[in-house]
């Protein structure tokens, strides 16, 4: 689904990624993980537009997609979360769902002058997606409420949602997990495996709960210093001293890992 090839990135003389490659295969559940600094966010940024590479080659599938602006990779399927939500706080969880799809008919003045007809009818369609989405993630109860007012769970699963309203060939999720209890973590992990499973979403997915990860994700890729260090399972990672390592440092044991 995506391929990065010898990817580069400095900031100020500081090289964030290093020669990075790696690949994305078609709906599975990645997992990027490394100790802070490794360079996970600065790559997510690269991947969705957000920051250009120095050099390197980003493909999805066999379009290169290197150097696109965010704009057109949300065209193209690409999406992305963010580890501090970013959630419209002063439109309702409905509306913040129904926003989502582009280039619908009533942005147009124009057309709400002649096409009433048909943007009555998008959206008659969009809301009803919406309404699929919040049966899916559970949140109908929620519906109208202001975005703004959810708990930090909430307002990622309202996120993962807005992902729902399009059709996307990535989802990059940023710390889903970060400050989400356990009951709506355990929630958030079944839509992801769901929408994974039963609808065929490819994830790749930065995050620290190794918990999680393991019940979610194959396989793992470790970055530190701005490199790839690992890639293979969970129970690989958490026995690779490298990556022992990378995390506490020599001589620490194999469970202390994350």
């Amino acid at each position: 689904m995506l391929t990065i090839t010898n990817l580069y990135k400095s900031f100020g003389g500081i090289r964030a990624i290093n020669n990075v490659s790696l690949e994305i295969k078609k709906s599975s559940i990645t997992a990027l993980i490394g100790p802070n600094g490794a360079g996970k966010t600065t790559l997510f940024n690269i991947i969705n537009g957000s920051i250009k590479p120095d050099s390197g080659t980003i493909k999805l599938s066999d379009t290169n997609i290197t150097g696109y602006e965010p704009h057109q990779l949300f065209n193209l399927g690409i999406l992305r979360t963010f580890q501090i939500a970013h959630e419209f706080s002063s439109l309702t969880v409905k509306d913040n769902l129904m926003m989502v799809p582009p280039n619908q008919i009533g942005e147009s003045i124009l057309q709400t002058w002649f096409s009433s007809k048909k943007i009555k009818l998008e959206e008659e369609h969009i809301s009803n997606k919406a309404k699929e989405v919040m049966d899916f993630l559970q949140l109908k109860h929620l519906a109208n409420e202001y975005a703004g007012n959810l708990s930090g769970g909430q307002k990622k699963l309202l996120e993962l949602g807005r992902t729902m309203m399009v059709k996307p060939k990535i989802v990059l999720l940023d710390e889903v997990g970060a400050g989400v209890n356990r009951t709506l973590l355990k929630d958030l992990g079944t839509a992801i495996e769901k929408l994974n499973k039963e609808k065929g979403y490819t994830f790749c997915m930065i995050e620290h709960d190794m918990d999680f990860i393991g019940r979610l994700c194959d396989p793992v890729i470790v970055m530190a210093e701005g490199s790839v260090l690992f890639e293979g399972s969970v129970e690989d990672a958490k026995k690779d001293e490298r990556v022992i390592e990378s995390y506490l440092g020599r001589g620490s044991k194999i469970k202390d890992v994350v």
